[in-house]
């Protein structure tokens, strides 16, 4: 069978942060396909705002560029674990993977996730050692770690021969590993186009078009983008579309677009190896299949990694709901919500017995925490519960989501991190050292166990400690409670605004997550507690105004700084008696019941029972 050896379609893979989304920056400028008058931004493939804050990539993306006669399709990964579902929808598109390994850090937990789905389709790898301007640089053991990898994950004798080079994206740099000096990216493309397979050329077949991503545009609706597998596609062709469950429904092509740098460009006609866009078509979704009407032929179903963690969004009803936010109804939010189904695949949002009330399921808290900060940035008000693990049956059995997990940290704080991954049932599967006083760690743990411990474990390591964690499987459910949190919280049990001579009184009794003037309400958290109870604090009391001037000298009061939540920081600190109230303007914590009487009743009828 004949190749279209003008085309190569290759997916970016690494773990988060490794550089991913700068080498394709630099791959699109240096290949000419921007022209001399326009102006590429950094990090041009990150499109939502979060990425460019974050610097990650949330959505997969792709991308084209011509390089001499030939064009070179690209595929932008996530790199975060909560996103690795559509890493493996994407390697379905593609003959080839860009392996990106940062010099310094080496294989991580997302690298060797990644991998693994990259060699089971039995993809060509091409690895790309990365930053290696760093002082830390360690190029050549990282070149081992990833070979030792390979065979780990029983990469075949083709795929273990693979070419390697080294670049330095931030200064747009690549060179073969023996070079002395730096080049361009010219030396990366000649290696995909000799390394990476070409195409089937077989468009004289009957047409196969599989959608593997969503886009969602006011004007077109959903718009589905994957790759012809075989034969032809027209302009104005009478098509089938088989949906997941079987059915078909027929329609005709209306809109069809290619891709070329960062835009998408309406075509005619497209075939065999394509990477295209197709619109027009009403409900169209992930691994659902385009045939032509006189051969209906579907592609086997692509799998979408079901939710393993879920969350209760309720419209806001604490006593400053509506001041802050511009769409604060059930309805509103309930619309916003089924928007994120036309392009999320991974989610699910299902209505609850309180018309105010959803259960929304995502992929881990990242993937939850992204939809959550982007409908605040938008103007909505919302509550939340705290996020909690998926339990479903396997073959009878009660199963829950094991993570493995990967923490690299400085020898001194490995006796607290172990002790404290074994409360929330943990089991150590590796120790070793890594350089001096640096120590790798990794467990195996039942993903609830990890649900809020980002936060301790940061306190514990004094910020020195980094942590990663990918999806394991599903394991027969453990017996028990998993330590939480440990600390009780400083709720007020007064409206107004926090003063700086209550809280200067209050400093003794925990840690302060509001500053001086901030406004409060009955059963808001506004602290932690340094005892194992809550306890209710008025913040908002004034210095009382007399004649009398002190004996003492008056000082100027100084506060400690105090610990403003971030919103994962809010959503891992959660209790199951707790929401975090959300609007444009704030993150707040709050007792699910705000009144202080009645929630002291509610305190001793739950002593009662345990009693």
């Amino acid at each position: 069978m004949s190749i279209r050896d003008d085309l190569r379609n290759i997916a970016i893979i690494a773990h988060v942060d490794h550089g991913k989304t700068t080498l394709v920056d630099e791959m699109l400028k240096q290949s000419g396909t921007f022209g001399a008058h326009e102006h590429v931004a950094e990090r041009a493939m990150d499109t939502n705002d979060l990425e460019k804050e974050r610097g990650i990539t949330i959505l997969a993306k792709n991308t084209a560029l011509r390089y001499q006669d030939k064009q070179i399709n690209i595929l932008d990964t996530p790199g975060h674990a909560d996103f690795g579902g559509e890493v493996e929808r994407i390697l379905q598109m593609v003959d080839g993977v860009l392996l990106v390994v940062d010099a310094y850090e080496g294989c991580m937990p997302q690298t060797r996730f990644v991998l693994k789905k990259a060699l089971e389709q039995n993809l060509t790898p091409v690895v790309v050692i990365n930053k290696i301007d760093r002082e830390s640089a360690r190029p050549e053991e990282v070149v081992d770690e990833v070979l030792d990898l390979f065979i780990e994950l029983g990469a075949s004798e083709d795929q273990l021969d693979f070419p390697v080079l080294h670049t330095s994206a931030v200064q747009g740099m690549a060179k073969h590993p023996e070079a002395n000096d730096n080049q361009g990216m010219d030396i990366l493309f000649d290696m995909i186009i000799a390394n990476v397979p070409a195409p089937k050329d077989n468009r004289d077949e009957p047409l196969q078009f599989q959608i593997t991503m969503l886009e969602y545009n006011d004007f077109l609706g959903r718009i589905g983008v994957g790759r012809v597998f075989r034969g032809k596609v027209s302009h104005g062709d009478r098509a089938v579309l088989v949906t997941r469950d079987g059915q078909e429904r027929s329609f005709r092509i209306s809109k069809m677009f290619g891709f070329h740098g960062l835009e998408k460009r309406e075509i005619n006609e497209a075939g065999a190896g394509d990477i295209i866009a197709i619109a027009g078509v009403d409900d169209i979704n992930v691994g659902e299949t385009i045939c032509l009407e006189n051969h209906v032929e579907a592609l086997p179903a692509l799998r979408i990694d079901e939710p393993t963690l879920q969350m209760t969004f309720l419209a806001n009803n604490s006593p400053f709901s509506g001041l802050e936010g511009d769409y604060v109804t059930s309805r509103k939010i309930e619309e916003r919500l089924l928007r994120q189904l036309e392009t999320d695949v991974s989610l699910k949002v299902e209505e609850t017995d309180s018309p105010d009330a959803w259960t929304v399921s995502g992929r881990g808290e990242l993937h939850l925490s992204i939809l959550i900060e982007n409908m605040r940035r938008e103007g909505y008000e919302l509550q939340v519960s705290k996020p909690e693990v998926i339990i479903k049956d396997v073959e009878g059995v009660k199963s829950e989501p094991y993570e493995h997990v990967q923490i690299d940290i400085p020898e001194e704080y490995t006796g607290a991190v172990m002790e404290s991954l074994g409360e929330r049932k943990g089991e150590m599967k590796n120790m070793e050292q890594q350089g001096e006083g640096q120590t790798r760690l990794e467990f195996l743990i039942p993903a609830r166990g990890l649900v809020g411990y980002t936060t301790e474990f940061m306190s514990q390591t004094k910020g020195y400690g980094i942590i990663n964690h990918s999806f394991d499987s599903y394991q027969p459910s453990i017996a028990g409670q998993i330590a939480g949190r440990r600390e009780g919280v400083l709720v007020s049990n007064e409206k107004g605004k926090a003063t700086t001579y209550s809280m200067n009184y209050l400093e003794d009794r925990g840690k302060m997550f509001v500053e001086p003037g901030t406004a409060v309400y009955e059963g808001m958290i506004v602290g932690e507690h340094n005892r194992e109870n809550d306890l209710g604090v008025n913040i908002t009391k004034e210095k009382a105004a007399n004649n009398f001037r002190s004996a003492f000298k008056e000082q100027t009061t100084t506060l400690k700084e105090p610990h403003i939540l971030t919103l994962e920081e809010a959503l891992q600190y959660l209790n199951d008696d707790e929401y975090c109230e959300l609007t444009p303007m704030a993150i707040r914590l709050r007792k699910k019941t705000l009144d202080t009487t009645a929630r002291e009743r509610e305190q001793k009828r739950k002593k009662q029972q345990i009693n």
